[in-house]
């Protein structure tokens, strides 16, 4: 992957975007002192390059019944094979790439990350309560065939939450 440059005025239209992304391309112009065909260039070209990956509602999950957060470290089997489709970035026929084809079909789970240290693994998981979560980890996650433990934490309150990233 390569790193696009961006220049202060791209900065401030990233940060206008990322906080209202709906936002007309005229009133993030003014906001950055462009007029508004050379702001729409600028968003296209941010778009086309991938930096702006995608335009997303944002949901609050205990507004639709989802309030139980747990982080979820699971640790798969290093030496057997496992059948299954490739997932980018490992080998077909891994315990850990079957593992992260999986993940994918899990709707519980809304992020899933390769990690160094003990664990293979990092979920996010947003359920409904913890009888949600249990089915979930009885159920899905522990009849997975390479996993081989796992830790859950519950999130007990939340302090800071933000998908807008710093365009140091």
């Amino acid at each position: 992957m390569s790193k696009i440059e961006l220049d202060k005025t791209d900065r401030k239209i990233l940060e206008i975007l990322q906080t209202d992304g709906r936002l007309s391309n005229q009133d993030v112009a003014e906001r950055v002192n462009l007029s508004p065909s050379p702001c729409l260039r600028r968003i296209k070209r941010l778009e086309e390059a991938g930096v702006i990956r995608q335009y997303v509602a944002l949901v609050d999950p205990d507004k639709i019944g989802l309030g139980l957060l747990a982080y979820v470290n699971v640790r798969l089997e290093k030496h057997s094979e496992v059948a299954g489709s490739r997932a980018p970035g490992l080998p077909a026929t891994s315990p850990r790439n079957d593992f992260a084809v999986s993940v994918g079909s899990w709707p519980e789970v809304v992020a899933c990350y390769a990690m160094t240290g003990e664990m293979d693994f990092l979920l996010r998981v947003h359920v409904g309560d913890m009888d949600h979560f249990s089915r979930f980890m009885m159920n899905t996650l522990l009849r997975h065939p390479a996993v081989l433990d796992v830790k859950s934490s519950f999130a007990l309150q939340r302090i800071k939450e933000t998908t807008a990233l710093p365009l140091v």
